[in-house]
Protein backbone atom coordinates (compact mmCIF):
# COMPACT_ATOMS: atom_id res chain seq x y z
CA UNK A 1 0.00 0.00 0.00
CA UNK A 2 2.40 2.92 -1.19
CA UNK A 3 1.91 6.74 -1.12
CA UNK A 4 1.43 6.15 -5.62
CA UNK A 5 -1.59 3.79 -5.01
CA UNK A 6 -3.18 6.35 -2.97
CA UNK A 7 -2.58 9.39 -4.97
CA UNK A 8 -3.67 7.45 -7.74
CA UNK A 9 -7.36 6.63 -6.00
CA UNK A 10 -7.72 9.96 -4.78
CA UNK A 11 -6.86 11.09 -8.50
CA UNK A 12 -9.26 8.58 -9.73
CA UNK A 13 -12.73 8.63 -7.01
CA UNK A 14 -12.02 12.16 -5.72
CA UNK A 15 -12.56 10.73 -2.13
CA UNK A 16 -10.83 11.85 0.87
CA UNK A 17 -7.13 10.05 1.28
CA UNK A 18 -8.40 8.17 4.61
CA UNK A 19 -11.08 6.34 2.52
CA UNK A 20 -8.50 5.83 -0.44
CA UNK A 21 -6.23 4.29 2.66
CA UNK A 22 -8.82 2.15 4.41
CA UNK A 23 -9.83 0.47 1.15
CA UNK A 24 -6.63 -0.19 0.11
CA UNK A 25 -6.16 -1.97 3.18
CA UNK A 26 -10.15 -3.83 2.76
CA UNK A 27 -8.58 -4.92 -0.17
CA UNK A 28 -4.57 -5.95 0.67
CA UNK A 29 -2.99 -3.99 -1.25
CA UNK A 30 -4.93 -5.08 -4.50
CA UNK A 31 -5.74 -1.77 -6.20
CA UNK A 32 -8.63 -2.95 -8.45
CA UNK A 33 -10.30 -4.23 -5.94
CA UNK A 34 -9.45 -0.91 -3.42
CA UNK A 35 -11.39 0.86 -6.57
CA UNK A 36 -14.27 -1.28 -6.71
CA UNK A 37 -14.90 -0.90 -3.47
CA UNK A 38 -14.61 2.97 -3.49
CA UNK A 39 -17.17 3.11 -6.46
CA UNK A 40 -19.00 1.27 -4.78
CA UNK A 41 -19.13 4.25 -1.63
CA UNK A 42 -19.73 6.48 -4.23
CA UNK A 43 -22.62 4.49 -5.18
CA UNK A 44 -23.86 4.01 -1.53
CA UNK A 45 -23.21 8.15 -0.72
CA UNK A 46 -25.58 8.78 -4.02
CA UNK A 47 -28.32 6.84 -2.59
CA UNK A 48 -28.31 8.07 0.50
CA UNK A 49 -28.45 11.82 -0.56
CA UNK A 50 -31.04 10.86 -3.26
CA UNK A 51 -33.82 11.94 -1.18
CA UNK A 52 -32.21 15.65 -0.27
CA UNK A 53 -33.80 18.78 -2.00
CA UNK A 54 -32.13 20.06 -4.89
CA UNK A 55 -33.53 23.89 -5.13
CA UNK A 56 -30.34 25.63 -6.47
CA UNK A 57 -28.01 24.46 -9.88
CA UNK A 58 -27.11 25.26 -13.11
CA UNK A 59 -28.77 25.91 -16.69
CA UNK A 60 -25.81 25.67 -19.27
CA UNK A 61 -26.01 25.58 -23.04
CA UNK A 62 -23.20 23.93 -25.76
CA UNK A 63 -23.48 25.19 -28.76
CA UNK A 64 -21.41 23.06 -31.93
CA UNK A 65 -18.88 24.92 -34.26
CA UNK A 66 -20.91 25.91 -36.90
CA UNK A 67 -24.12 26.77 -34.72
CA UNK A 68 -25.84 23.48 -36.28
CA UNK A 69 -26.25 21.74 -33.28
CA UNK A 70 -27.24 23.36 -29.45
CA UNK A 71 -27.86 22.02 -26.09
CA UNK A 72 -29.36 23.01 -22.83
CA UNK A 73 -29.23 21.19 -19.78
CA UNK A 74 -30.70 22.25 -16.54
CA UNK A 75 -28.68 19.97 -13.26
CA UNK A 76 -29.56 21.42 -9.95
CA UNK A 77 -27.55 20.54 -6.63
CA UNK A 78 -28.89 21.33 -2.91
CA UNK A 79 -27.05 24.49 -1.91
CA UNK A 80 -25.83 27.36 -4.46
CA UNK A 81 -22.39 27.53 -2.93
CA UNK A 82 -21.53 24.24 -4.66
CA UNK A 83 -23.57 25.34 -7.84
CA UNK A 84 -21.03 27.90 -8.19
CA UNK A 85 -18.05 25.45 -7.53
CA UNK A 86 -15.58 24.60 -11.05
CA UNK A 87 -16.50 21.10 -10.68
CA UNK A 88 -20.29 21.42 -10.40
CA UNK A 89 -19.88 24.35 -13.89
CA UNK A 90 -17.55 21.52 -15.39
CA UNK A 91 -20.45 18.01 -15.01
CA UNK A 92 -23.09 20.64 -16.22
CA UNK A 93 -21.12 21.76 -19.26
CA UNK A 94 -20.37 18.14 -20.08
CA UNK A 95 -23.59 17.20 -19.72
CA UNK A 96 -24.57 19.48 -21.97
CA UNK A 97 -22.13 18.26 -24.83
CA UNK A 98 -23.27 14.91 -23.43
CA UNK A 99 -26.91 15.85 -24.82
CA UNK A 100 -25.51 17.70 -28.20
CA UNK A 101 -23.65 14.54 -29.10
CA UNK A 102 -25.17 11.76 -27.92
CA UNK A 103 -28.84 12.78 -28.15
CA UNK A 104 -30.39 11.32 -25.08
CA UNK A 105 -33.90 11.13 -25.15
CA UNK A 106 -34.34 10.20 -21.20
CA UNK A 107 -32.68 11.00 -18.30
CA UNK A 108 -32.79 7.45 -16.89
CA UNK A 109 -34.46 4.62 -17.97
CA UNK A 110 -37.07 4.78 -15.25
CA UNK A 111 -38.09 7.73 -17.26
CA UNK A 112 -39.06 5.33 -20.70
CA UNK A 113 -43.10 4.86 -21.04
CA UNK A 114 -44.19 1.89 -21.32
CA UNK A 115 -45.76 1.94 -24.49
CA UNK A 116 -42.16 3.14 -26.02
CA UNK A 117 -40.23 -0.16 -24.31
CA UNK A 118 -42.91 -2.79 -25.85
CA UNK A 119 -42.05 -1.79 -28.68
CA UNK A 120 -38.28 -2.15 -28.72
CA UNK A 121 -36.93 -5.69 -29.81
CA UNK A 122 -33.70 -5.06 -27.72
CA UNK A 123 -34.49 -3.22 -24.59
CA UNK A 124 -31.21 -3.09 -23.40
CA UNK A 125 -29.29 -1.74 -26.46
CA UNK A 126 -31.96 0.89 -26.53
CA UNK A 127 -31.35 1.51 -23.09
CA UNK A 128 -27.62 2.12 -23.53
CA UNK A 129 -28.30 4.43 -26.44
CA UNK A 130 -31.39 6.84 -24.97
CA UNK A 131 -30.82 6.59 -21.71
CA UNK A 132 -28.53 9.98 -20.16
CA UNK A 133 -27.33 8.01 -17.26
CA UNK A 134 -27.12 4.56 -18.95
CA UNK A 135 -24.90 6.27 -22.24
CA UNK A 136 -21.67 6.29 -22.42
CA UNK A 137 -19.49 9.33 -21.36
CA UNK A 138 -17.89 11.26 -24.27
CA UNK A 139 -15.01 12.41 -23.02
CA UNK A 140 -14.50 9.07 -21.37
CA UNK A 141 -15.83 6.05 -23.16
CA UNK A 142 -15.23 3.65 -20.14
CA UNK A 143 -17.01 5.45 -17.66
CA UNK A 144 -21.15 6.06 -18.07
CA UNK A 145 -22.75 9.27 -17.24
CA UNK A 146 -23.96 7.60 -14.30
CA UNK A 147 -20.76 7.03 -13.04
CA UNK A 148 -19.36 10.54 -13.60
CA UNK A 149 -22.52 11.81 -11.91
CA UNK A 150 -21.79 9.76 -8.84
CA UNK A 151 -18.15 10.83 -8.88
CA UNK A 152 -19.30 14.04 -8.69
CA UNK A 153 -22.06 13.10 -5.93
CA UNK A 154 -18.93 11.86 -4.19
CA UNK A 155 -16.54 14.73 -4.59
CA UNK A 156 -19.30 17.62 -3.56
CA UNK A 157 -21.23 15.87 -0.91
CA UNK A 158 -24.35 16.84 -2.52
CA UNK A 159 -27.26 15.55 -4.04
CA UNK A 160 -27.30 16.29 -7.80
CA UNK A 161 -29.74 15.63 -10.19
CA UNK A 162 -29.79 16.16 -14.31
CA UNK A 163 -33.35 17.65 -14.25
CA UNK A 164 -33.79 17.99 -17.76
CA UNK A 165 -32.36 18.82 -21.26
CA UNK A 166 -33.19 19.76 -24.68
CA UNK A 167 -31.32 19.03 -27.76
CA UNK A 168 -31.63 21.32 -31.07
CA UNK A 169 -30.58 20.20 -34.61
CA UNK A 170 -31.08 22.41 -37.49
CA UNK A 171 -33.06 20.58 -40.16
CA UNK A 172 -34.94 18.40 -37.74
CA UNK A 173 -38.19 18.05 -37.73
CA UNK A 174 -40.48 18.55 -34.64
CA UNK A 175 -41.99 15.12 -33.60
CA UNK A 176 -44.44 17.18 -31.77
Amino acid sequence: MGLSDIKKLRGLTSLGINDCKKALSESKGDFDKALKILKSKGAQMLEKKGSRATGQGVIDSYVHFGGNLAALVEVNCETDFVARTDLFKKFVKDMAMQVAAANPEHIAKEDIPEDVLKDVKNKDEYIKQYCLLEQAFIKNSKLLVGDYLRDTVSQTGENIVIKRFVRFSLGEADEG
